[in-house]
């Protein structure tokens, strides 16, 4: 997981507010039931210490974020009276959830959000296509291919050889038009780094696609015959697909993660335990971060104010290092900032699934002899 989307809230010194929110408004009272649950919310954080003015910066977001259909959450992070980031989230919290603190309390949205898969989808006809890509941590990008084949398009009955003329030449049409729309979704998939093409719509489209995509693109698309051009069309089957699709290709950065840990940990490589992983991560050997989220934990550890690489289990290590006032955070917390301020990637795995002491692990960009005698 690429937590770069996360820095803005560590380039701002300061305590935080984070507020995780239910936020449907399927009901007839829904306004009210939102107005009741951010008031809970407010009245524990002011009772924390929150700066008021902060408190009602996200007040006043979550009074006008817009209207949508369906249960979805907010995740809300303020500092100095300001709303720094909100990450409209797709299912509600577990639980409301508001903290006040030195860093903001961002695991449960890295929890709930996953991670992200920069990936192009293609609603296909046979006259060109809907484009959309998606790279990491930005917004979407449209694009509306025509293929420059106007005519012929539609076979006709007629019979004889001026048939099965005819014929071949709505289908060399068809292709022509694949063509354009191959060459457009391959410029849109590069620009995006997408791993993963997803391609819907016409039957005949969709496979006269594929076969002109370039050979290094034919194992990652994904096909369906789901989805229609058609004014009103439901998307709801393409939707499925294309979920489906991202999270194979995350379960697969899970597990390869996994394998490269437990490879380098049996050559005793790896980070291993919350004090060794803290410790790379503050000497910037760390790729990736693998840690199982677990809310109850009490686990604290100690960091800078204004460094992220400045992180350590024992407060006198950072005095040592020059910081005049250390502060106690929750680990989590610390272990995100750190990951994000080493451009390291963090994977959440499940209790069980690697061999992690302390459910914290370590993916080494490189090895030292300090490493190995750790």
């Amino acid at each position: 997981m690429n937590l770069s989307f996360l820095r803005p809230l560590y380039d701002r010194p300061g305590s935080w507010v984070s507020v995780y929110l239910d936020a449907t408004r399927a009901s007839e009272n829904a306004d009210h039931e939102v107005a009741l649950r951010w008031q809970a919310l407010r009245d524990k954080l002011l009772d924390q210490g929150a700066d008021p003015a902060t408190v009602d910066a996200v007040g006043a977001a979550v009074a006008q974020h817009p209207y949508q259909p369906g249960r979805y959450g907010l995740a809300i992070f303020a500092n100095a009276g300001e709303v720094v980031l909100l990450e409209t989230l797709s299912a509600p919290p577990a639980t409301d959830e508001a903290h006040h603190g030195p860093l903001p309390h961002a695991m449960p949205l890295l929890a709930q959000r996953g991670e992200d898969v920069p990936y192009v989808r293609v609603l296909a006809d046979r006259t060109g296509a809907e484009l959309e890509g998606l790279s990491v941590g930005g917004a979407p990008r449209r694009r509306t291919v025509t293929g420059n084949e106007t005519f012929p398009l539609r076979k006709v009955h007629p019979g004889g050889w001026s048939h099965r003329h005819h014929q071949m030449a709505v289908e060399e049409a068809w292709k022509r038009n694949a063509s354009d729309v191959a060459a457009a979704a391959v410029d849109l998939a590069e620009s995006v780094g997408a791993e993963v093409i997803v391609v819907g719509g016409d039957v005949r489209a969709v496979q006269n696609f594929t076969d002109r995509l370039p050979r290094r693109w034919q194992d990652r698309v994904v096909s369906t015959d789901a989805g229609s051009r058609h004014a009103g069309a439901d998307e709801e089957a393409l939707d499925d697909v294309t979920i489906q699709a991202i999270a194979e290709v995350a379960e697969r950065h899970v597990r390869e993660a996994v394998d490269r840990y437990g490879a380098q940990r049996g050559a005793d490589e790896a980070g291993t335990g919350l004090a060794d992983v803290v410790t790379r991560l503050q000497r910037g050997q760390v790729d990736t971060v693998l840690l199982v989220n677990d809310s109850s934990s009490t686990d604290m550890l100690w960091i800078a104010p204004d460094d992220p690489t400045l992180i350590a289990v024992d407060e006198r290590l950072l005095r040592e290092s020059g910081v005049d006032t250390p502060q106690r955070v929750r680990a989590d917390a610390a272990l995100v900032r750190a990951t994000a301020g080493t451009d390291a990637n963090l994977v959440l795995v499940g209790p069980g699934e690697a061999a992690l002491e302390h459910g914290i692990g370590a993916v080494l960009r490189y090895a030292d002899a300090s490493t190995a005698a750790s």
